[in-house]
């Protein structure tokens, strides 16, 4: 347990007073992602590819991967009893847990069931939400659940944890180097540092076989690489439309004469398959804006010199390479003020599905003081194939002085480049032996990984063996071992006082003081 603890915020009177909780968001934030890596550049040259076909085409620095040691169960159990452990939150004090995820290993258990036997000791099974799948859309559905239910009347006062998780990994080929794998977990509640714009959401969902995984025996999947970037794409101008038509409407009732652009935003963020793609589509936004825009100046400012395409349709447009440059070039001093800090993790670990938007949002907080963060707006587009997107955004508390949410949500992510950077690098070899092993053992019975867990970070849970009937055990590596997780983290086991809900007097639960080292868990009998 750690020493030093985040103290939650408080909420509303238990006596329900207020209407509406107010400003219910992120309260805290934690990622997980796996402790080695493979270089990009050294990729290209295993792969015979040309040089910068992946550090300058993908924009991608470094792919983080899991051995067969790790799965989606183990991912979401590590980084949920980090958020608990760093927070000094006892399980009791959470009401609703939600996962998104399409890493799937079981057609019928949820992934939440298996996080649940963190609640044994506990002694609380009262707890809402399940599993929601959607390509990379489902860590923002189970948000967005989280979200309703706080606002709603189901909710008894406690918190809610959703866990976004993912392994992304592809077979031999062109679309190898997109992946990566990791987890997020965010604490939603009132009173949050980070609170969502009530009611300013722009979402788009249609059909589309752009990416899917029809295949259950493998975890590859099928991808259409053009029609995935066009999918994107264009639930980006639309969900963007949508949503800009709901701040006008909005502004209109309060009285607020002016158009909305992306200069309202402070940061803006997105769903990131690859970074070059993000660089792009914030280009595309700008396009948006541009062609919106009745009477845009084109002698000066950021549309400068873009008259030529004031008459382009924006659906003819997604692979237009005259388009695309010219709105990169306008867009360039945008991406490095309002998007660039936001791929930190994309660009050093790779595309983590479901968890990627929010390790993007995580990059932006860990590089920032909360004096820089406080009262801007984050826009949020998430994309999930198939396909289902939404652009939403949250606002940033006013309050940053010493001791505030903000300063205490900032400073626990403030070790986030020190833990990339003390991860083990592996050779292109290594790498693509793990993806073999991966590819030859996937869902089979009866079997224990191969996979090294002295490699694994300190507090990472991994898996164990896999029974005849698919049941499967993990332990937890001490957080006590020499490891590069303890740089820049307190991993003393002596636990202060554990954090009640927000607005209800849970009971508390004494801190372990002693226990042993490895602790085993399973998915299945006990």
């Amino acid at each position: 347990m750690i020493a030093s603890c985040i103290k939650m915020p408080g909420s509303v009177p238990a006596s329900g007073e207020a209407t509406w909780p107010k400003d219910v968001g992120i309260i805290a934030l934690e990622v997980y992602f796996p402790s080695q890596y493979v270089e990009q550049e050294e990729l290209e040259q295993f792969d015979g590819v040309a040089p910068g076909k992946y550090t300058v085409g993908l924009a991608q620095a470094r792919m983080g991967f899991c051995s067969d040691r790790e799965d989606i169960n183990s991912l979401c159990l590590t980084v949920v009893q980090r958020l608990m452990e760093r927070n000094c939150l006892s399980y009791e004090s959470v009401g609703r847990l939600e996962v998104g995820t399409e890493t799937i290993i079981d057609k019928s258990k949820s992934v939440k069931t298996v996080i649940m036997q963190l609640f044994e000791e506990s002694g609380n099974t009262d707890v809402e939400g399940i599993d929601t799948t959607n390509a990379c859309y489902g860590g923002t559905a189970a948000l967005f659940n989280a979200v309703n239910w706080v606002e709603s009347s189901s909710w008894d006062g406690r918190y809610a944890l959703v866990v976004a998780g993912d392994i992304a990994v592809y077979a031999t080929g062109s679309a190898r180097p997109t992946g990566g794998a990791g987890a997020v977990a965010m604490l939603v509640g009132p009173n949050a540092p980070l609170a969502f714009d009530r009611g300013l959401r722009g979402t788009h969902m249609q059909h589309a076989y752009d990416f899917y995984k029809p295949d259950m025996g493998s975890e590859y999947p099928v991808v259409d690489g053009k029609l995935s970037i066009q999918c994107y794409l264009s639930a980006l101008d639309r969900c963007y439309t949508v949503y800009r038509n709901k701040v006008h409407s909005l502004w209109q009732k309060e009285g607020i004469d002016k158009r909305f652009s992306l200069e309202d935003f402070g940061y803006m963020i997105f769903h990131s398959p690859y970074c070059k793609l993000v660089q792009k589509s914030l280009a595309r936004l700008v396009l948006n804006d541009f062609l919106s825009d009745p009477n845009p100046n084109t002698e000066s400012g950021i549309f400068s010199g873009l008259e030529a395409f004031r008459d382009v349709k924006p659906e003819e447009t997604y692979f237009d390479r005259d388009v695309e440059k010219a709105f990169m070039k306008a867009s360039a001093e945008m991406f490095q003020q309002k998007t660039k800090t936001s791929l930190l993790i994309s660009n050093q670990n790779g595309n983590m599905y479901t968890p990627s938007v929010y390790g993007c949002l995580a990059s932006v907080v860990a590089q920032h003081t909360p004096q820089q963060l406080a009262g801007h707006r984050i826009g949020i587009f998430s994309y999930g194939s198939g396909f289902a997107a939404t652009l939403y955004s949250i606002r940033v508390t006013q309050d940053a002085t010493p001791g505030s949410a903000l300063d205490k949500l900032v400073a626990s992510l403030s070790d986030l480049q020190v833990r990339l950077d003390s991860r083990r690098k592996v050779s292109p070899d290594v790498f693509a032996k793990n993806m073999k092993l991966r590819e030859e053992t996937h869902h089979l019975a009866n079997y224990t990984p191969q996979g090294s867990v002295d490699d694994l970070f300190p507090g990472t849970w991994y898996l164990t063996h896999i029974d005849e009937k698919h049941r499967r055990q993990y332990a937890r590596r001490s957080m006590d071992e020499d490891g590069p997780l303890e740089a820049g983290l307190d991993t003393s086991t002596t636990a202060t006082e554990h954090i009640p809900s927000p607005a209800k007097k849970m009971p508390r639960i004494p801190g372990n003081t002693a226990g042993p080292e490895v602790v085993a868990i399973s998915n299945g009998e006990h």
